[in-house]
């Protein structure tokens, strides 16, 4: 049997060659029925695609970059596992960039995406970034891209998120409930959207039980030890009975300042904070996290950003898809 090709199908169902490759590859733009007819066709005369000479008109790498602060951050770890889970199953390679928090290091990486080497882009923010120019620059040179978890909202594409500020606040008011009064927020820079909306929910929830929040906002760093530095300087001045820890870094760094001031916890100072830290539970004392669905959220960012991939010109809309965390009471928040 003569082999069939698009063009064949194209000249038999009277469509144009780009019509008919855009009805078999499901394309946005092309109506249900001639879709229909394209397929049906198409599985009549056994027509096979050649995966090679697709790949070369389209000039498509099947590769995906993903663009992260930190990998020392479970977060990151089990995103990234929803990420690949996706991509191996799309059959894409995923090209992994870190950037260390330094907005330097995103912005090269970010020149480096405009040279072909991946279709598109999975995005979080650093904490050091302030600029998003080399972003929108992607965005108007074509290249599809996804923010999640820390995001640029001034960008419009897709942005893959958690309930940040609700679930800082129910943090905070966890806090609360178990007695605590003087609450330090050990805080990621609040130009990041992660960061201001956690510290919003913090100050929301001390407002709305009229506890102040005078000298107990600690703005951590990306440097360990000047976060204990800072971290020791508030709790001598300011005597907190509560932290919460807007990531598990700072988290980890007040325990090693409640031991080295012989703080007990939960005793003397409760702690609660955002982790997907697997050993939480075994720390001494297990932590209290707000735990995002960290592999879920890589897994729906990955998830839109290849069906944008394969359904070709389909927009990426200026739409937030929130995921909720979860709250785990642990020893280090208990009476």
């Amino acid at each position: 049997m003569e082999s069939v090709n698009i063009k064949k199908l194209a000249q038999l169902l009277n469509l144009s060659i780009a019509t008919v490759s855009k009805a078999l590859r499901d394309s946005y733009d092309i109506s249900k029925e001639t879709k229909e007819k394209v397929v049906a066709l198409a599985n009549e005369l056994n027509y096979q695609p050649n995966p090679h000479a697709s790949s070369l008109r389209k000039h498509k790498s099947k590769t995906i970059a993903v663009i992260i602060p930190e990998i020392a951050n479970n977060y990151f770890t089990l995103a990234i596992n929803g990420i690949e889970s996706i991509a191996q199953e799309k059959g894409y390679h995923v090209l992994i960039y870190l950037t260390h928090e330094d907005y330097n290091r995103e912005l090269a990486f970010a020149r480096e995406l405009l040279n072909g080497r991946v279709d598109g882009a999975l995005i979080s923010v650093s904490s050091t970034t302030t600029d998003h120019a080399h972003f929108k620059n992607l965005r108007d040179r074509g290249l599809p891209i996804v923010f999640f978890d820390r995001v640029c909202e001034d960008i419009d594409t897709l942005k893959v998120t958690t309930d940040d500020f609700e679930a800082s606040y129910l943090a905070t008011k966890h806090l609360i409930e178990q007695g605590c009064k003087k609450i330090v927020h050990l805080a990621i820079s609040s130009k990041v959207s992660i960061g201001n909306k956690r510290m919003q929910g913090y100050l929301q929830a001390m407002k709305d039980h009229q506890l102040t929040t005078d000298n107990l906002v600690v703005e951590c760093t990306n440097t360990d030890e000047l976060d204990i530095s800072l971290i020791e300087t508030v709790f001598r001045q300011e005597k907190p009975d509560g932290v919460f820890a807007a990531v598990e870094r700072y988290a980890m760094a007040a325990y090693e300042v409640c031991a080295k001031l012989q703080l007990r916890i939960p005793q003397d100072v409760k702690v609660i904070s955002f982790s997907n830290l697997r050993i939480a539970n075994h720390l001494n004392p297990s932590l209290s996290t707000i735990t995002q669905p960290a592999f879920d959220i890589g897994k729906e960012a990955a998830h839109r950003l290849l069906n944008n991939l394969e359904k070709k010109n389909a927009p990426l809309d200026n739409e937030n898809i929130v995921f909720k965390s979860s709250l785990i009471q642990r020893t280090s928040t208990s009476s």
